[in-house]
């Protein structure tokens, strides 16, 4: 087990301070989006797909900073904006509100279990990339597919499991390993990609079962 200078508590410390620093960055970032012409949105996901882009290669040979971590946040905020209007239109507030209490609510869990446990969580690493581009693949197909509320279902639910398998991940890893200072944003940021992500897939899961009990 390699050495680090910042101890395991601290570290742990650190990266959720930072990850609730990001989800209220994000937070601004949707209030902002509510005054952002729509047109405007398709360019700010470009944005943010680079940034992740840029992020990944540049953390390979130098750490990126908060700085950086919170404009990301931020214009995910704003292009999270449109989704979460369309679903609060179409399933209620209250709905979104749920969804997110129960992301919240798994996202916890699984940290503390993650942190907690003796148990290494390392051998999750080749099953959660194979299911990540089978719900990217999947995602494709969708746009081209209109996909039947079984296999929404289907996709929604391997998309569930795919981020709370992340966050068990990389927490875990954390937990075991530690990390260096300079790596704190970068796991800040994965970390709130995991939430976002694990919150879109639960909101789409309330939507299909919400339809189909419309019918």
């Amino acid at each position: 087990m390699q050495t680090y200078s910042v101890s395991e508590n601290r570290v742990l410390g650190r990266v959720f301070f930072g990850l609730f620093g990001t989800l209220l960055t994000a937070l601004v970032g949707v209030v902002v989006g509510t005054q952002i012409p729509i047109a405007l949105i398709p360019i700010l996901s470009i944005v943010e797909l680079v940034l992740i882009v840029v992020a990944m290669f540049r953390q390979r040979k130098r750490a990126i900073g908060f700085g950086f971590v919170y404009l990301f946040t931020f214009i995910s905020g704003i292009t999270l904006w449109p989704i979460i209007h369309s679903r609060a239109a179409e399933l209620g507030a209250g709905l979104v509100v749920e969804a997110l209490a129960v992301s919240a609510g798994a996202f916890l869990i699984a940290a503390i279990v993650a942190s907690r446990t003796s148990m290494d969580f390392s051998f999750l690493g080749g099953f959660l990339f194979i299911g990540l581009m089978a719900i990217l693949l999947m995602g494709i197909i969708s746009i081209f597919v209109g996909f039947s509320s079984v296999m929404s279902l289907v996709y929604s639910l391997i998309g569930i499991a795919v981020f709370v398998g992340y966050v068990l991940f990389d927490v875990n890893r954390i937990a075991r390993y530690g990390i260096s200072e300079q790596a704190v944003p970068w796991v800040v940021l994965s970390l709130y990609l995991d939430f976002v992500n694990l919150f879109l897939f639960v909101l789409r899961l309330m939507g299909v079962l919400s339809s189909s009990d419309r019918r």
